[in-house]
């Protein structure tokens, strides 16, 4: 365990929002795409771009960092040299803008985590930015826990949870009832393929 204080875990909706990307290489490419896939509006700053980021939907200023460029910013990705990183880290430390510092993890804010999407369910894992390759390995086992067709988990769980505040059911209460309900969804499969009891869904 670190000493520190545990991170708050969150997902951020970032669809319309202005994302500042510092870097032009390619670890700024490797982060751009899953900032267009949540339809955030990027701008890319950094004096040398590579041709695949400027031909993808961002603003780009293509030339060093300013502190400035934070202003308006929901998000900073600094995927530039260290001490680029860390300028933009400083800045947006006073503008009060979380950052991402790739592979920086001291000049970090805000830490990106191992992602896997499917079926309306998004699982992300995180070692608070210290051995992001185990974080890799980890998402890798739990995507190969999660089931291909979780998106009926997610439809009746929705369906369940509309009745449930309809009528008033407790939030402990909850739980039992949605696993008994997913078990019904696999009583045609035989047991094997059921939920299982001790599941903590």
């Amino acid at each position: 365990m670190s000493g520190g204080p545990a991170l708050f875990p969150v997902f951020l909706k970032l669809a319309g929002r202005r994302v500042l990307l510092v870097g032009g290489g390619t670890v700024a490419r490797s982060k751009l795409g899953g900032l267009l896939e949540a339809g955030a509006r990027v701008t890319v700053v950094a004096p040398e771009v590579r041709p695949e980021i400027e031909a993808a939907d961002v603003t780009v200023l293509p030339r060093p960092f300013e502190a400035t460029d934070v202003d308006g910013a929901w998000l900073v990705v600094a995927a530039a040299t260290p001490e680029t990183n860390r300028q933009a880290a400083e800045a947006a430390e006073e503008r009060g803008v979380f950052v991402n510092a790739v592979d920086d993890p001291a000049s970090a804010s805000a830490y990106t985590g191992g992602v896997f999407r499917r079926g309306g369910v998004t699982v992300a894992v995180s070692t608070e930015g210290r051995a992001p390759a185990l974080a890799g390995l980890l998402r890798e086992a739990l995507e190969a826990l999660i089931p291909e067709d979780v998106a009926a988990w997610v439809e009746e769980a929705r369906r369940l949870r509309e009745r449930q505040k309809a009528e008033g059911v407790p939030m402990g209460q909850r739980r039992p009832l949605l696993l008994e309900a997913l078990n019904r969804l696999y009583a045609a499969r035989g047991p094997a393929a059921a939920p299982r009891p001790e599941a903590r869904v």
